[in-house]
């Protein structure tokens, strides 16, 4: 059956460096915690892709659209087409005194950043310092292991899946509705999430990617935030609410 420009689908997947066998990204909680890559403020689970939008390595995604539902597929993606081939005329050396004046104490193996670009440094001996401004996936071959868990066709469902994507939180914890009359998508976000870090960022990204994929259904985006006050009880007694509109 395959799947076209703008199907919606969830997808587990890992990324590997062939040459080394390391583990660099995966959507399973408990494998990035077994090969010690796991990120506190990751949010495991499925992904979300689109098809036709390259949220994921092309050649992937190219697989990906001869598949079906519950497919698993491997891809390896050679060097050229993954992060590029190393350049050896990033490689530059400076002066280990330069460092030392602005008060920067290197290290081999730790990152720098130099004109706004961000190196590792590779050697440090008779006062020269190496640094390798290559990406540090450069030169490697990426094998990705893929498994098509669900095609999203529900609107909520797809909005759902956006949230978590943009905002970072989890689908369960937001409170979305969508009303037919206005054409327009309501999502309430818990106040723990204000304050959370490019959320404002996220909101608009979110807003302009259901206009964009759902502009058939949704001409508007309602996001509320509430703070309630409480009694000594804990029952609310007032509610404040928030409210932005992307149109």
């Amino acid at each position: 059956m395959g799947f076209v420009d703008n199907d919606f689908l969830l997808i587990e997947y890992s990324i590997r460096v062939k040459e080394t066998g390391n583990l660099i990204d995966t959507s399973d909680e408990e494998l990035a915690k077994r090969e010690n890559i796991y990120d506190s403020e990751k949010i495991y689970g499925p992904g979300l892709i689109v098809i036709g939008r390259k949220w994921i390595n092309e050649i992937v995604e190219e697989e990906i659209r001869k598949s079906n539902v519950g497919s698993e597929i491997v891809v390896e993606i050679p060097p050229e087409k993954a992060f590029g081939t190393r350049d050896p005329g990033k490689v530059r050396v400076y002066r280990l005194s330069d460092f030392k004046r602005r008060g920067i104490d290197v290290r081999v193996g730790e990152v720098v950043e130099i004109n706004g670009v961000q190196g590792i440094v590779k050697n440090i001996s008779g006062g020269r310092v190496v640094v390798d401004f290559n990406h540090p996936l450069a030169g490697k071959t990426l094998v990705y292991r893929v498994k098509i868990v669900a095609k999203i066709d529900d609107l909520v469902d797809k909005v759902k899946a956006l949230a978590t994507r943009y905002l970072g939180v989890k689908s369960d914890e937001l409170e979305i509705k969508y009303s037919s009359e206005d054409r327009s998508v309501s999502i309430t976000i818990p106040v723990k999430y204000m304050s959370k870090r490019n959320i404002q960022y996220g909101k608009i990204s979110l807003a302009t990617d259901i206009l964009e994929f759902l502009k058939d259904s949704v001409d508007k985006v309602v996001f509320t935030e509430i703070i309630a006050r409480k009694r000594e009880s804990g029952e609310s007694v007032e509610k404040t609410s928030g409210e932005s509109q992307s149109n």
